[in-house]
């Protein structure tokens, strides 16, 4: 019965946010509290459980996302990631364009969200592109593959982040763990697909591109922008820190930091805390961005202010992905799952990533999906004895999976790159879905090992 009331939710959540146009927030909500009343719960302790996932889920996870935002729009609108982009570009020449490409792309999008990325890399890799004489979706491709990869699998992005935080997942690890497997995901989506592509779909390699679709772009003087070093170090400033910590808590205690720290130890975890390294990363953003550069102060505020502006819905629609969660695990569906793949002889591995491509393919959000995905799967974790951090790529993975129209970044691939519906099928949704298989055969393969 609980598993029928959930598969009900799933498809009311569907025609909230399809059929009738409603925010995915509030359709989240009120399907949260629509199948806590189809469980049986008392109506009393509905909003409770609404309110605790909510708050669990947006406790840490705010301000590891807020900061995360500020030190990408800081990176951003100094002309950090248009100085990275350009400079992998020059370092690696014409003939290697689409390897400069995703170096430029996985740097970027590691301290970028998506979307962000998009907006700034497109204008670059058109003006490359059309310099170049090669397609726009010949550099295209290779770009949305590494983008789509660090959004999926790397902390401090929103999904990873907050589905380690409901697996109890150490970041770090999801961290580590997520560039080795993103690596080889990111080769073969990016520039082993385009030349399938080139063949399946060639007509979509004929296409000149929609840069109206962005907007207007900033314009950048290279030489007014922040070095190659300084403009890599402020991106990467939180994975270094979170894999400084990783690194050492392998090396020095086989993976476990003490439950009481102290010295070295004590400093290493208040370093390697998510929040705290975002916070730090942050501080460092401001200096090199923005003080080093000699801007004003309410500038450098005001680019903050934007920042924040950007995410205020995402952070809601992740909080109603927590509440939804909460309720599915205050109302009984957890243990359902659980007795139902009980004696399943199936990896938790691959189960979570079923679960995560469904509702990917139902719900269209990977953040979403993802996040109800962890909440399914979690009272498998215990029994299983799986690795925690592997579970949170294997769930990224799969809430990667087929994008279709019923996906904002379907229509963003679509729009900026003038493709038709069905070229965007045979390019980005097959795109996605690489990276979604070949992202989960690198977990099993990575599972052998750790």
């Amino acid at each position: 019965m609980a598993l029928l009331v959930l598969f009900a939710g799933i498809i009311f959540l569907l025609l909230l946010i399809i059929r009738f146009k409603l925010n995915t927030y509030v359709s989240l909500i009120i399907t949260a509290v629509a199948v806590a009343l189809g469980l049986g719960m008392p109506a009393a302790q509905i909003a409770t459980s609404i309110q605790n996932g909510i708050g669990g889920q947006l406790g840490e996870l705010a301000l590891v996302f807020g900061f995360g935002a500020m030190l990408g729009r800081l990176v951003a609108d100094a002309g950090g990631a248009y100085r990275i982009a350009h400079t992998l570009i020059d370092k690696f020449g014409r003939k290697r364009l689409q390897w400069a490409v995703v170096v430029a792309a996985f740097i970027i999008g590691i301290a970028l969200f998506f979307e962000v990325g998009i907006v700034l890399l497109v204008p670059i890799i058109f003006a490359i592109a059309i310099e170049a004489g090669v397609p726009i979706l010949y550099l295209g491709i290779p770009m949305a593959a590494a983008l789509s990869v660090t959004h999926g699998f790397l902390p401090p992005h929103p999904a990873p982040t907050a589905i380690a935080q409901a697996l109890h997942a150490s970041a770090g690890e999801v961290l580590l763990y997520g560039i080795i497997v993103a690596i080889p995901t990111v080769l073969i989506a990016g520039p082993l697909f385009t030349k399938i592509a080139q063949r399946t779909s060639p007509a979509a390699f004929t296409r000149t591109g929609n840069l109206t679709a962005l907007g207007t772009p900033k314009q950048f003087n290279l030489k007014d922008t922040p070095s190659f070093g300084l403009s890599v170090l402020t991106s990467l400033f939180p994975v270094i820190l979170m894999a400084i910590t990783t690194l050492y808590t392998m090396l020095a205690h086989g993976g476990t930091l003490p439950k009481n720290p102290s010295g070295l130890d004590n400093v290493i975890a208040f370093l390697g805390a998510p929040s705290i390294a975002m916070l730090i990363s942050l501080l460092f953003a401001l200096w090199s961005m923005g003080i080093h550069r000699h801007l004003p102060t309410p500038q450098i505020m005001a680019t903050i202010e934007e920042a924040i502006k950007s995410i205020a819905m995402l952070l809601l629609v992740i909080g109603g992905g927590g509440a939804f969660k909460q309720v599915l695990i205050d109302g009984g569906v957890g243990d359902a799952v659980k007795t139902v793949f009980l004696n399943v002889n199936v990896s938790p591995l691959i189960l979570g990533w079923l679960i995560a491509v469904v509702l990917r393919v139902a719900l269209g959000s990977a953040t979403v999906a993802a996040l109800t995905a962890a909440g399914l799967v979690t009272p498998l974790m215990t029994q299983s004895g799986v690795n925690p951090a592997l579970m949170v790529l294997a769930i990224g993975a799969g809430s990667l999976a087929f994008s279709h129209v019923n996906d904002a970044g379907f229509w963003m691939f679509k729009e900026y790159f003038d493709l038709s519906v069905k070229e965007t099928l045979a390019t980005w949704t097959v795109l996605e879905t690489i990276i979604a298989v070949v992202g989960l055969l690198a977990v099993l393969a990575l599972s052998l090992v750790v």
